[in-house]
């Protein structure tokens, strides 16, 4: 099957909700505490929020998107909540998919902001949010989701986040749209780092003074789940240290400015500059 055999729609029956409410068991685990109830993937449509999701010709479900509008900073905002996509239908553009349609949705409605988190350790969402989409970093905000949803998915690690802001028609967000976005800057700087894994990539220190260069570069693993399963012990280094890392220079005026795969390497980083260093 083909990305244009999948239809993106809104939720609109109760086969669909229910469907839905299923899709966010199976991807989060049975006993995942914040499921999504049908009430509220149908009430959230009629206040301007979005429930969408991509069906398969045969009418299952395989991705959906889910999030709230309302007021945030005194302007008119929206708040997407979910994301997600069936194991199986991941590298078919299904996120990037649902993600397009709710911001048509939104700039329908005249709102032109959203914002959404997600955990700064999977390397996949960080470049669809950063890459593909064009938001950018706002906030580090640790156990965002307190320390256990019950979810395979975040159990051991917690629900540190990121959350991003995403402007639907600025320039930089178009320029991702359009495919033209620099994903891989030159010359980075590597933070320090104090050990390694089998594949080279570099734990930060624990302690002591992180560097204030102008602009330096913060590994996180390429698959963390991975990690996770053959050692949640270094799982947690992972969290600990970028943890530590980023709300170290985001408290001293760096933002996130980049992220990108090494080609060479296939290690991941986020680039951090001083605000107003860097575009």
């Amino acid at each position: 099957m083909e990305s244009r055999d999948i239809e993106i729609r809104s939720l609109n029956s109760p086969d669909d909700y229910d469907q839905c409410v299923q899709l966010q068991r199976d991807i989060w685990g049975q006993d995942f505490t914040e499921v999504v109830p049908p009430t509220m993937l149908k009430i959230a449509q009629k206040v301007g929020g979005v429930a969408a999701g991509a069906f398969r010709p045969s009418g299952e479900i395989v991705g959906f998107v889910y999030g709230l509008s309302g007021v945030r900073g005194g302007r008119r905002a929206h708040w997407s909540h979910m994301l997600a996509v069936r194991t199986g239908f991941e590298n078919m553009g299904l996120g990037r998919r649902l993600k397009l349609y709710q911001r048509d949705l939104l700039l329908d409605l005249g709102i032109d902001i959203a914002y959404w988190s997600y955990d700064p350790l999977v390397a996949r969402n960080a470049h669809l949010n950063l890459n593909r989409l064009g938001a950018r970093t706002v906030e580090y905000v640790v156990d965002m989701y307190g320390s256990d949803t019950q979810s395979a998915l975040h159990s051991g690690l917690g629900t540190d986040r990121f959350v991003v802001e995403w402007e639907l028609q600025h320039p930089r967000v178009v320029r991702a749209l359009s495919g033209v976005l620099r994903e891989e800057p030159a010359g980075m700087v590597d933070a320090p780092a104090v050990s390694s894994h089998s594949k080279g990539g570099r734990i930060l220190p624990t302690e002591g003074v992180l560097p204030e260069v102008p602009t330096l570069r913060i590994e996180v693993p390429e698959d963390i789940q991975l990690v996770k399963s053959k050692s949640l012990e270094l799982g947690k280094k992972w969290r600990t240290t970028t943890r530590r890392a980023f709300l170290w220079y985001l408290g001293r005026r760096y933002r996130v400015v980049a992220f990108y795969r090494d080609k060479s390497s296939a290690r991941c980083f986020y680039v951090v500059s001083r605000e107003g260093e860097r575009e």
